[in-house]
């Protein structure tokens, strides 16, 4: 993905300027659609899943995803962009702080 194009620019910044939930919510429900929510949501539970080891045929069972889809978030998941293991740490850590609160 070229994110230095300035189109892609402008989406990194419209998304770092969200500062609630509320707007969060409000920005996904425009950009994209009911089912595109959907299948990132799944997305990011089977990454979540594949670092806690659970196996693939008990991730397409939960979340619905085929193999080959839960496999391509496998690839991503150890891939050199660290993406989605960056976010689940960030999401894990908020969540244990606020718990402790």
């Amino acid at each position: 993905m070229n994110w230095k194009n300035k189109e892609n620019k402008n989406l990194l910044r419209a998304i770092l300027t969200l500062e609630t939930e509320n707007e969060a919510e409000r920005f996904l429900s425009d950009l994209m659609t009911e089912k595109e929510i959907k299948e990132f949501t799944k997305r990011l539970k089977a990454a979540e899943m594949l670092m806690e080891k659970i196996p693939y045929s008990v991730i397409e069972k939960e979340t619905g995803l085929s193999s080959t889809t839960v496999a391509r978030v496998a690839k991503w998941l150890g891939g050199k962009e660290g993406g989605y293991r960056m976010i689940i740490t960030k999401l894990h850590h908020n969540t244990s702080i606020q718990s402790r609160r």
